[in-house]
């Protein structure tokens, strides 16, 4: 079992404090010193820049199934030199008739050092992945790698 400790932090800062005009930016504070600017989205009355809750689970998601697919290509002796990954999240009603990210859609582009394994290899890689990636296994979100 493992901890996983953020900060957030928000203040009015002055500003009134009603729906529409209260500031929405607010900062996430990980363990290792890292600070993220952090906003609601756009939509939601929130400033661009930052990164949005949803953005965040969106990156996640992506980023814990290239980690577990890196392991498991490298348990299996085959050397990937890059991957880039251009995730794509729905929000759309969900099954309980209130907003969710629904779907994200990963589309990763992997460089292979050598030989490019076959695509069932990579397919196979990349449900392991799915199955064995830690946020994917705490949501209820669809899930899919777009070949």
């Amino acid at each position: 079992m493992s901890e996983h400790v953020v900060d957030v932090s928000w203040s009015r800062g002055g500003h009134e404090f009603t729906y529409d005009t209260y500031d929405r930016d607010h900062e996430w504070r990980f363990d290792g010193g890292v600070t993220v600017p952090g906003s609601a989205n756009p939509k939601y009355l929130g400033n661009p820049g930052p990164v949005d809750p949803e953005e965040a689970f969106v990156a996640a998601l992506s980023s814990c199934h290239m980690l577990t697919f890196l392991a498991i290509a490298a348990r299996k002796r085959l050397v990937v030199d890059s991957y880039d990954d251009h995730a794509v999240g729905v929000m759309a009603v969900g099954a309980t008739g209130r907003l969710a990210i629904t779907q994200v859609t990963l589309h990763p582009t992997i460089v292979w050092n050598g030989p490019e394994p076959d695509a069932a290899t990579i397919e196979r890689i990349h449900e392991l992945a799915h199955r064995e990636c830690f946020i994917a296994n705490s949501v209820t979100t669809e899930i899919t790698v777009a070949g």
